[in-house]
């Protein structure tokens, strides 16, 4: 019962609080229009666009890929010199630079001896005298307990090449020792 005498008070606060009176607001925003000036940037002026005629058409689009033809026939050009074999398949190992691989151990018998190498991507691969590794062609020629030596065809800038010989050895035996 006390609740039935109060609703009616709260219905006539609530609506006496809903009352049409914006001209405060609408005083202020007239203020604020008054005081304030748009500030409209200028339009610029259009350069003149000159015409250009594309005269290159009998060479070859930059956007389409050379013909294997035409990069083979770059590659034989500088006969007297020496140069890697293109027609040579490619080893898992040549994908990588020779600082993303990494010898971790030998295994072997009887004159035949493969070197352990770990690869950037943790996968493991072995090696012998002949296999090849690395960016620039290398050529495995020895496989010992601690090192593997390699020749690598480094390019000269002059469309030659020359060889360079290289060792990968096992860090991890000093490391392992010292525990």
């Amino acid at each position: 019962m006390n609740l039935l005498r109060i609703m009616p008070v709260a219905v006539v606060l609530v609506l006496s609080g809903c009352n049409d009176d914006t001209s405060e607001q609408k005083e202020f925003i007239d203020q604020v229009k008054a005081s304030t000036t748009p500030k409209v940037e200028s339009i610029p002026e259009l350069t003149k666009f000159e015409i250009f005629e594309y005269s290159a058409e009998q060479l070859r689009s930059p956007f389409v890929a050379p013909q294997p033809e035409i990069i083979q026939n770059k590659l034989t050009q500088i006969k007297n010199c020496l140069h890697p074999d293109p027609e040579r398949r490619r080893e898992p190992l040549e994908k990588y630079p020779l600082d993303n691989l990494a010898m971790k151990g030998t295994i072997g018998s009887s004159g035949q001896v493969w070197a352990l190498i770990t690869a950037a991507d943790d996968t493991l691969h072995r090696v012998t005298v002949g296999n090849y590794l690395g960016s620039y062609d290398g050529k495995v020629k020895v496989v010992n307990n601690d090192y593997i030596e390699l020749v690598e065809l480094i390019p000269d800038g002059s469309g030659c090449w020359k060889e360079r010989l290289t060792k990968l050895e096992m860090l991890e035996a000093a490391t392992n020792g010292a525990n």
